[in-house]
């Protein structure tokens, strides 16, 4: 997400100084717990006898049920050459550290409940807020912070029109995916002032309307969402749409997602004619921008394919008011090993983000919206998604996941991120600096950006808890070594967390 003012860690990467601008809300994230609780379900699956068991459940008797919920998580995060230590180079006065620990955690409460009316409909809504802290210095140079802050707080109501058709309404705080996350995903910003930048606990948007009507495998979507971002950065973003898919009952979906912004402040950086001078900063831009995703997976196959899976992304962007026209885009294909030990599963990637070409008028850079931003979603890159957006980059990826048992999860990804285009914004502003030749620059002099190699060892301890634990380095590329005119250093790190979720 593109947001409005400038955050400490980047801080190395402008040798000029650009209007005040912030980091995105889709940084990757080394955990989720959105993820981490599919894997538990998927190992633990919960049977009827489990539901009469619940320790959370607090009443069930003449149509009402209420439960309690409560999630909470400790990450422990260490890292060596934070952004490759090019603050050493080109802020060397900054005083910022590239080598640092720090604790963070969090704590979810909330409880939720279901009514049987007479007419059939169920009246549902839930109520939860997240505490969150870090302990010491993250790796944006902030810390010994937190804040507690509302995260759910929805009514709504389902039923069917007796027609064939179902309905599904409800208004307030809530989560809200659409296809794979690539744009409309993320709802709210942690970090900074709120804490617990690696988990990202908050997931919710501060206010969202949505109907879902459907009619068998086929779902459509309404929406209106009003991201909950940082108070100290808040872009004012209200966007609307809709989303139409097709889930079918093997496991693939067809599926696209149109969405407007109907309100925002925050601005969109454009490259200097000919890649020659400072990026112009163009204020409210995202105001009026349109953006359409087609989603699809593949059904899986018989024959010399029985074990192969695809998917495709595409997304289009434009806006009139400042002459915008962008693009996105992912392909992946993976491969099962049936009745090979340890389950392995291998994917081979390639996702494309455009960025603004310098030698044309039009503004070219896609804007990446809210998007997930975990590993195992749409980060590009392991490291290197904490300081690149998802704009003007691009990246083959390779991932390997092996399962020693049901509940140990080896994964192993690798990355090469590369620019789409050269001497044009990369994240926002930043790289905009003085060649050798007295001339100012913006972004990369060449596309190698970075190779990302990142281990993560995910265990279910129980129904409840679990484990995950990684480690995880980025070895810069010509781009990255082209803008201190050396080699930098490896940029490398560890954590290890654990989550319990009633």
């Amino acid at each position: 997400m593109i947001q409005e003012k400038s955050t400490k860690f980047l801080f190395f990467w402008r040798a000029l100084r650009l209007p005040q601008m912030k980091i995105p809300s889709g940084v990757a994230k080394f955990s989720g717990t959105t993820a981490m609780g599919a894997l538990l379900l998927s190992v633990c699956p919960v049977t009827g006898a489990a539901q009469e068991r619940d320790p959370m459940q607090i009443y069930d008797a003449d149509g009402l049920k209420v439960r309690g919920h409560l999630q909470f998580g400790l990450n422990a995060v260490s890292e060596r050459n934070l952004f490759w230590d090019l603050a050493s180079a080109t802020a060397p006065t900054s005083g910022f550290d590239p080598d640092t620990e720090w604790l963070e955690g969090y704590i979810k409460p909330g409880l939720s409940f279901d009514y049987q009316l007479d007419t059939g409909a169920v009246l549902y809504g839930k109520l939860s807020a997240v505490s969150s802290y870090t302990w010491g210095t993250d790796a944006f140079d902030t810390g010994d912070n937190g804040a507690t802050t509302l995260e759910e707080a929805y009514l709504a109501i389902r039923g069917d029109f007796g027609t064939g058709l179902s309905y599904d309404l409800s208004l307030g705080p809530r989560e809200l995916k659409l296809g794979t996350g690539m744009m409309i995903s993320n709802g709210a910003t942690s970090g900074f002032e709120r804490g617990a930048l690696k988990f990202g606990p908050r997931k919710a948007w501060e206010m969202a309307a949505i109907g879902k009507v459907s009619s068998g495998n086929v779902t459509g979507t309404a929406f209106y969402l009003d991201p909950n971002e940082l108070p100290s950065t808040d872009g004012g973003n209200e966007l609307a749409g809709f989303d139409i898919r097709y889930d079918d009952p093997n496991g693939g979906f067809l599926g696209a997602t149109y969405a407007n912004v109907l309100e925002s402040g925050s601005a969109y950086p454009q490259a200097a004619p000919g890649g020659i001078g400072a990026p112009s900063v163009i204020s409210g831009a995202r105001d009026g921008t349109n953006a359409l995703s087609i989603y699809a997976k593949s059904n899986p196959f018989e024959g010399p394919l029985e074990n192969w899976s695809f998917t495709g992304d595409f997304a289009y962007e434009w806006n009139d008011g400042i002459d915008l026209e962008a693009y996105a885009g992912r392909v992946t294909a993976s491969y099962a090993f049936a009745n090979v030990a340890w389950s392995p599963t291998f994917t081979l990637g390639y996702q494309t983000f455009s960025g603004d070409d310098p030698n044309t008028t039009k503004l070219e850079r896609f804007d990446p919206l809210y998007y997930e931003g975990s590993p195992s979603a749409w980060a590009t890159g392991s490291k290197s998604a904490s300081t690149f957006i998802n704009s003007n980059v691009n990246a083959l990826s390779a991932t390997l996941r092996v399962k020693p048992t049901q509940r140990d999860t080896f994964t192993l990804r690798y990355a090469h991120i590369r620019a789409n285009e050269l001497n044009s914004p990369v994240q926002f502003g930043q790289a905009t600096r003085v060649d050798i030749d007295g001339n100012v620059v913006s972004g990369v002099t060449d596309a190698h950006l970075a190779d990302d190699v990142f281990l993560e060892y995910s265990r279910v301890i129980n129904r409840n808890t679990f484990l995950t634990a990684g480690i995880s380095a980025s070895f810069p590329g010509s781009g990255i070594n082209n803008v201190v005119s050396g080699d930098a250093p490896t940029w490398t790190g560890g954590f290890i967390n654990v989550v319990v979720n009633f």
